[in-house]
């Protein structure tokens, strides 16, 4: 899973039937503490995520397939699966 930050909504006036019912977003991710990691990506949100949101992202076909069209084999890389309320992280003891 990838820890990403909601850029904004990608509009395509033209798509495949499977994901007519489906929103395409711009996703930056990011570290927990917030930093940008790498470059940004498209997704398809499967949880009705809006611009700002901090959310999970999976970048496997299988199960970005179905969390989003509930169908097998749709050709997608990568899927919005779930809104963060917040990251929590424990430091590391020296030992």
């Amino acid at each position: 899973m990838i820890l990403a930050r909601v850029l904004g909504n990608v509009v395509a006036t033209q798509k495949n039937h499977r994901y007519d019912e489906t929103r395409i977003m711009l996703v930056q991710p990011v570290n927990p503490d917030g930093s940008l990691r790498g470059a940004s990506m498209l997704a398809l949100d499967s949880v009705d995520s809006g611009e700002g949101d901090l959310v999970l992202v999976i970048q496997d076909g299988w199960s970005a397939s179905t969390a989003v069209t509930g169908e097998i084999g749709a050709a997608i890389d990568s899927a919005i699966v779930g809104i963060v309320d917040t990251v929590e992280v424990e430091e590391q003891r020296e030992q």
